[in-house]
């Protein structure tokens, strides 16, 4: 759970401020109040809280990091018009640095969080415990280590009832890795444009005949499309018929099993991208490499910084060299596959303090959902201390078409410090982006306009030109 911007948390001050993403649990309510995260339960939600703090995989599963840390919090706030049927006990669950969305995961992010899902979900069934959904935005990330964070998802098993999240898991998970496993299609636009995921009729759609001969694609794809369309024109209760038949926890057990054991065999190898390969390609010198790794370690060990992004962070190399004076980086890319390369060198490492994200700036997430509230912006998530962002303007500027100025208003405008890298035109990299563009396009991408359009927005404290005169590294804070 990670608390709201620091704006929104200073204009209510003193007050509760309810998550507007867990509206859809009628037992259980996160709110924010004091710099913490809270969850309200009513009485049924009490009841299956002290059920799964009584269980073996409440002990284990905290203990091994898996689910959030979370402990009654009796003297918090009560909000008690939150919950339809009243507030019975409130609870504290652990800040998490950052909030991220699986719009945002690459495709190991995806895996591992769904292989997490269903690992609980099977010690869960052990203990007479089910999850009620089974959301990908359930699971949230200390760097590269997934962890569970909606205890209100666990409850008391109801004798002869079905898995209820079998049908979100298909659609949040096992068909956006099934789409780009099999298929190399990217599922976060299909998540992005629905906060639903992909239905199994429109994911049956995307598999060709030779793809339903596949593991996973005819029983989870075509069968389930098949099961969708009867249901939605009978009006049986098949919950009902269920349990009359003696429908057994064995038989969700079983399925589980099954997903665990498709999911863990899924792959994907990235494609050769034009950034996939950059950190072999650079046109660096040595000693401008050099000099670049310097300033960014100079300016950034000025001081102790907590949320710092690394925008166009590629591979990561500068991440790591943030993260030594920072307590926690986001390290965001537009190319999915350098994100996932960074993400399984971060998995590999156990780190637990830089975050890889699939972001592009020119097009950030945006709000979605219920009331525009039930998914935030990336600044929405939290302002950073810091911005870095090393061989990126130019690619937003030429490329995205965003003008100079307006870019660092945006900048400008998170109230951070900044360490920004300014390739001039006569780079390499700006030369091979402007040769596709048309004669005398860009006029604003010049250096000197650059430097007053930066002097305007923030009080520039160092400047680094590197021996080559083709790139130029600024670091400076907002102008109050």
């Amino acid at each position: 759970m990670s608390q709201p911007r620091a704006g929104e948390a200073a204009r209510s001050a003193g007050s509760s401020k309810l998550e507007p993403g867990s509206y859809r649990d009628p037992d259980s309510r996160v709110f924010y109040a004091d710099s913490g995260v809270f969850r309200l339960l009513s009485e049924r939600g009490l009841r299956d809280w002290e059920a799964l703090a009584r269980s073996s995989l409440w002990a284990e599963g905290s203990s091994e990091g898996k689910l959030i840390a979370t402990e009654p919090a009796p003297d918090r706030p009560v909000l008690s018009d939150a919950l339809h049927e009243g507030v019975a006990a409130v609870l504290r669950h652990e800040l998490i640095p950052f909030v991220s969305y699986p719009y945002e995961w690459p495709f190991g992010m995806l895996k591992d969080a769904a292989l997490l899902q269903l690992e609980l979900l099977r010690r869960a069934l052990a203990e007479d415990l089910i999850l009620k959904d089974s959301s990908p935005y359930n699971v949230q990330w200390r760097g590269s280590e997934p962890v569970f964070v909606d205890i209100g998802s666990f409850e008391r098993l109801r004798p002869g009832e079905p898995w209820a999240g079998y049908r979100q898991f298909c659609m949040l998970y096992l068909n956006p890795l099934l789409l780009q496993a099999y298929k190399n299609v990217p599922f976060q636009p299909w998540l992005r444009g629905s906060i639903g995921g992909i239905a199994p009729e429109e994911c049956a759609k995307l598999m060709s005949v030779r793809d339903r001969l596949r593991r996973g694609v005819l029983t989870h794809v075509v069968l389930h499309a098949r099961l969708d369309r009867g249901q939605r024109d009978s009006e049986r209760d098949v919950r009902k018929e269920l349990r009359t038949a003696g429908f057994r926890k064995e038989l969700i057990l079983a399925n589980v099993r099954r997903l665990e054991r498709l999911v863990r065999r899924l792959e994907w190898t990235p494609p050769a991208s034009a950034w996939s390969g950059y950190g072999a390609t650079t046109t660096y010198t040595p000693e401008d490499a050099e000099r670049k790794t310097a300033f960014v370690r100079a300016a950034t060990a000025s001081r102790r910084w907590g949320l710092v992004w690394d925008l166009g962070s590629n591979v990561g190399r500068y991440s790591r060299i943030l993260a030594e004076s920072a307590s926690y980086v986001v390290a965001a890319d537009a190319d999915t596959a350098v994100v996932e390369a960074l993400y399984r060198s971060l998995k590999q490492e156990g780190n637990r303090t830089i975050l890889p994200l699939a972001v592009d700036v020119t097009d950030p997430s945006p709000a979605l959902g219920w009331n525009s509230a039930e998914r935030r912006t990336l600044a929405g998530r939290g302002a950073p201390d810091l911005v870095v962002c090393l061989a990126l303007i130019h690619h937003v500027s030429i490329v995205g078409n965003v003008p100079v100025g307006e870019f660092l208003d945006w900048l400008r405008g998170l109230g951070s410090a900044l360490l920004i890298e300014f390739p001039t035109r006569e780079d390499t990299m700006v030369q091979r982006l402007l040769a596709r563009k048309r004669e005398k396009s860009h006029p604003d991408y010049d250096r000197a306009w650059f430097e007053r359009a930066l002097a305007d927005r923030f009080d520039v404290e160092r400047t680094e030109e590197l021996s080559s005169g083709r790139r130029v590294l600024y670091f400076g804070t907002p102008k109050g």
